[in-house]
């Protein structure tokens, strides 16, 4: 069955057509810096940080010392790695592949 969340509509394919268009992690940063403030950008990369540390056994005082980030929005993370849509594992899965080719 494929996924189509509540708050699909035109807007949110369009911007999941974006990122798909994007060819460069030059690219990305340059549609991530005009799409988002730095702050965003940052919150969702400290995000991505957290649910990798805590996929390796990390403790929210170690995410928290490493990401800045607060034991709430850590958690948030964790639940969303445990029962959410699965996003934070597929990337994760195959970031670790491109570092890690067998």
């Amino acid at each position: 069955m494929a996924y189509k969340p509540k708050w699909r509509d035109q807007f949110t394919d369009q911007l999941c057509s974006a990122f798909l268009v994007l060819k460069t992690r030059e690219e990305c940063y340059r549609f991530l810096e005009d799409v988002c403030t730095i702050g965003e950008i940052q919150a969702l990369a400290q995000r991505l940080e957290a649910a990798r540390m805590l996929r390796t056994g990390h403790t929210y005082d170690t995410v928290a010392a490493h990401t800045g980030m607060s034991t709430a929005t850590i958690s948030r993370v964790k639940k969303f790695l445990q029962y959410g849509a699965d996003g934070y594992n597929i990337v994760l899965d195959r970031l670790e592949q491109q570092e890690n080719p067998s």
